[in-house]
């Protein structure tokens, strides 16, 4: 028996050293509990099996019984606490604001260009964000704290250890798991009023507008062309705006695609995608940690100022962050007659 214990023991402390999740663990760990018990009930009195691992079915299944018996308590002991810890009040419908939500929406609310009417339509809003990596993880969070009502994000990737330089929606301990669950997590942790809805996908031509429809603007946070041309192809096609983001090493872009309100499209601007090693992704080129902090918190900012109609979006502009010396430079767009995209012949 002692010898089973030291396996579990070290299923553990291995599984610490490599950063394995405490899911996968645990689960490890059962399926040995599992192992010896069906031993021992198959395996005849006084196999050696048995001798070396207790003898008796009874003790394991009376560990087991007491570990569920734990657990049971602690995910009780759990909901009691979260429960005496809630704030008393009515939930909020899609159009008002409990007690809550006010305290917590307050520094938009007296902003002039927010107020109570832009607030409403922040929380009426659904923004879809592709991409829970270093663009999305400050987007994500921002659009979640200033209370967007519904937040979709599709991702096909895992957290890795290398991700948690920049990408700071998801930690340590997330490492394994999938970006949009780490992501909704996070999400839903720091405003639990929100609507998230994760996607555990790429996203492709198949779902592309069907997934689309279900929203009213959309953040591409991409680190690849073919998915880039494909959500402005689809964004544009459903005249729902595309706050488009880029960037590598100390340099960063952003712009507010939008053909319905007159502007250019992303394939406007960028006719074909870049012949290959010109634009290397931030694993061959590299990137400053906060970069995709500036440029994915100002997507956010964006998304908040189209939803609301607050100021002036950078709709047919572009703005370009450079880190390294701190400059910024931001330019106009012009649109393309020959666009395949939002050309006349596709009006």
């Amino acid at each position: 028996m002692l010898l089973v214990l030291v396996l579990m023991a070290a299923i553990w402390g291995v599984g610490e050293v490599m950063k394995v999740p405490h899911r996968l663990r645990w689960g490890m760990i059962v399926m040995l509990w599992s192992a010896v018990v069906l031993l021992h009930l198959i395996l005849p009195a006084g196999h050696s099996l048995r001798l070396s691992t207790g003898e008796s079915a009874a003790l394991w299944l009376m560990l087991g019984g007491a570990a569920v018996i734990v657990l049971c308590y602690r995910a009780v002991l759990g909901k009691l606490r979260d429960k005496a810890q809630a704030p008393d009040e009515e939930p909020a419908s899609p159009k008002t604001f409990n007690q809550t939500e006010l305290e917590r929406y307050a520094r938009h609310i007296v902003l002039r260009e927010i107020g109570g009417p832009g607030q409403k339509a922040l929380k009426q809003a659904r923004v879809l964000v592709i991409g829970a990596g270093g663009l999305g993880s400050p987007a994500l969070l921002y659009l979640a704290a200033s209370g967007v009502g519904t937040i979709g994000v599709i991702d096909d990737d895992v957290v890795e250890n290398s991700n948690l330089q920049r990408q700071v929606i998801h930690r340590d301990r997330d490492i394994g798991l999938p970006k949009v669950q780490s992501a909704m997590q996070a999400m839903q942790a720091q405003n639990p009023a929100v609507d998230v809805r994760p996607y555990q996908r790429r996203l492709t031509l198949e779902i592309a507008e069907e997934l689309f429809s279900d929203y009213d603007l959309i953040l591409d946070g991409t680190d690849n062309f073919e998915t880039r041309y494909l959500a402005n192809a689809v964004a544009a096609k459903q005249s729902k705006p595309l706050i488009s983001g880029a960037l590598s090493q100390w340099e960063g872009q952003i712009s507010v695609f939008d053909p319905a309100n007159g502007t250019p499209c992303y394939e406007c601007i960028f006719p074909e995608a870049p012949a290959a090693g010109l634009a290397p992704s931030c694993a061959e080129a590299g990137v400053i940690s906060p970069l995709p902090g500036v440029i994915g918190s100002m997507m956010a900012a964006e998304a908040i100022k189209v939803i609301t109609g607050a100021g002036t979006a950078l709709r047919g502009e572009m703005l370009i962050y450079d880190a390294l010396y701190g400059e910024t430079r931001k330019f106009g767009l012009g649109k393309r007659d020959d666009c395949p995209v939002c050309g006349p012949s596709e009006s």
